[in-house]
């Protein structure tokens, strides 16, 4: 069982002063791993000064899990030791690929869902489990595009992943929201198909409508449609930890902690009308 953190914010340099000078915290706060990979100096201070009194989670881009590449056990081992010194609560990366002949595209890159695809994931995820010594948390991507291979709905491929693995996720619903959006799938119908006790945490961001798709951006606020599928995310999956992102055009810490107070309001709606 995953513990509950509460609201969350991710921890961004922009917000350093904020919490290094004047000690202001959210819940709990996302880190990306790879900021503080063998990093010391003020970065680290910080990072250290935060989980002296918050919790914090991990958070990577460079798994690449869904790639045919070998798995990058350096990688996999400068996260493991940076695990161990910080304690996050969790570790989460992405279910996608993003490298290719060790070519980094510098993306999350969707992966086509297919049986020989689960199983390749399936034992990529139990590997890099046993080599970090602990469960991962994996996190569905927002998509601009489909694979004709593809057979299996997505929030199967996700649920069976969890399932065969033993591993957690982190469910995106701006993500949702938005690959729904562009391929023209039922949002409600991809949270049903999500078991609920593999849930460890949500993400809420925002995102851009560019006519002909969404974009998923993280340089705004949650907008009305992914508050309105978080609600229904609660509904289901009932408290679970919920953190903003807001990785561009990053406002005052301010802006972004009254995010993570919108989400607790609408958590707290939510579960109040459960309990009437």
């Amino acid at each position: 069982m995953v513990p509950f953190l509460g609201h969350g914010i991710g921890l961004r340099t922009k917000h350093f002063p904020d919490l290094l000078e004047q000690g202001r915290r959210a819940d709990w706060f996302e880190v990306i791993t790879e900021n503080f990979l063998n990093v010391g100096g003020r970065p680290r201070a910080v990072l250290e000064a935060v989980r002296r009194d918050r919790p914090v989670v991990l958070h990577g881009v460079s798994l690449s899990i869904g790639s045919v590449d070998p798995l990058n056990v350096e990688y996999l081992d400068d996260v493991r030791a940076l695990a161990e010194a910080v304690e996050p609560a969790w570790v989460s990366d992405h279910l996608c690929w993003g490298t290719f002949g060790r070519h980094n595209a510098h993306d999350l890159l969707p992966i086509p869902f297919t049986e020989e695809s689960l199983a390749h994931v399936v034992s990529r995820v139990s590997e890099v489990q046993e080599r970090l010594g602990r469960r991962i948390v994996l996190e569905n991507v927002s998509s601009y595009l489909t694979y004709a291979a593809s057979s299996i709905p997505e929030w199967d491929f996700l649920a069976e992943v969890a399932r065969r693995a033993d591993c957690l996720l982190l469910l995106d619903v701006n993500n949702v929201y938005v690959s729904a959006t562009n391929h023209g799938f039922d949002a409600a119908e991809y949270l049903r198909g999500i078991p609920v006790e593999r849930v460890a945490q949500f993400h809420l961001a925002g995102h851009q409508d560019l006519g002909t798709h969404l974009l998923d951006t993280h340089d705004a606020p949650v907008p009305d449609p992914v508050w309105a599928l978080y609600r229904d995310a609660v509904r289901r999956f009932g408290r679970v930890s919920t953190l903003v992102e807001w990785d561009d055009h990053i406002p005052p810490l301010d802006e972004v902690l009254a995010q993570a107070e919108k989400a607790r309001a609408f958590e707290r709606s939510v579960l109040g009308e459960a309990a009437a």
